[in-house]
């Protein structure tokens, strides 16, 4: 077997008992759950990244759930690295561009993306495609390569990280929308929503110097919490995160987890990956350490999951 038809086989095994121990048994089996308005994770597995996500949100409520008219709205999606989509090093743009048109025919006032890349952000923005699909569809991209667009805000509740200075754009929106791509990572082991939130904020030398996985956990106590965590996992980053070094690194397993639980959807997305490339989610110490923090829960047996196959 060659060795892309191997991972491409092991995607559909792994889609396919992604959630057998969890609550999503129970409604393969007829089984009765507590009671929701609103499931409170959806995995969605089989589509295009514009279908999966009007798929996800249909289950949720609708955008308008999400967002109302007049608001001002931020998407924040991976943008880290100056790849083309198809390296699975940043968020699928056709994923954004979907978001940032439901966002605004939902009647937002703005719908602001960025990210604080790690390579030229210019370039960055460009070629990672994400540019051209937010300015195609109505959005506003801006940059968040100066201190200067950040502001300090307090932590709280956190361990290490007492304090971050956290992106303007952020701070002064009404909804905002965390879109990271599934991947892995050489430093916090995999990236997802959590990890994610680098991206939001000016120092993040000090997490590398202080515990990365407790300062990721801690920024995730941010009082401020994303109306959805949107996992990106269409094509992901199996190796060598998180930039890739070819096109060998990426997986493709069109699937899309969304959850407004960091934890949860976390959870879900390491699932998901440790099938493709095996990997023990207790080294993903973020994870657990924001479940202690009181961010969300890692029991999925206890929500209401809701798994969709196109």
């Amino acid at each position: 077997m060659k060795r892309r038809d191997f991972f491409k086989s092991a995607a559909i095994v792994g889609i396919a008992s992604v959630f057998k121990t969890n609550a999503l048994a129970s409604v393969v089996a007829g089984k009765k759950l507590a009671v929701h308005s609103e499931p409170d994770l959806v995995a969605v597995m089989g589509g295009q990244p514009a279908v999966m996500l009007n798929r996800a949100l249909k289950e949720l409520g609708g955008i308008s759930h999400f967002v109302k008219k007049g608001q001002k709205v931020v998407i924040k999606p991976n943008i880290g690295w100056d790849k083309t989509p198809e390296l699975a090093a940043n968020t699928n743009p056709e994923l954004i561009s979907t978001l940032v048109k439901l966002c605004k025919d939902a009647g937002a006032s703005e719908v602001i993306v960025f990210d604080h890349t790690c390579q030229d952000w210019k370039k960055c923005y460009t070629n990672s495609g994400i540019e051209r699909a937010v300015l195609s569809t109505g959005g506003k991209i801006v940059p968040a390569n100066d201190e200067s667009y950040y502001r300090e805000v307090e932590l709280p509740h956190a361990v290490s990280l007492k304090k971050a200075k956290i992106h303007q754009a952020l701070l002064d929106c009404d909804v905002w929308f965390n879109v990271p791509i599934l991947k892995h990572h050489g430093g916090a082991k995999n990236s997802i929503s959590m990890k994610n939130l680098m991206g939001i904020v000016w120092d993040r030398g000090y997490f590398h110097n202080h515990d990365l996985h407790q300062c990721i956990a801690d920024l995730a106590t941010f009082h401020k919490k994303p109306a959805l965590n949107i996992v990106d996992a269409y094509r992901i980053m199996k190796s060598n995160g998180p930039q890739g070094k070819s096109i060998s690194d990426a997986v493709m397993l069109k699937s899309l987890i969304v959850s407004p639980d960091f934890v949860a959807a976390d959870t879900a997305s390491m699932k998901l990956f440790s099938q493709v490339q095996p990997t023990d989610i207790k080294d993903v110490r973020h994870i657990s350490l924001a479940e202690k923090l009181k961010v969300g829960t890692q029991n999925l047996e206890k929500l209401n999951v809701k798994r969709i196959k196109l």
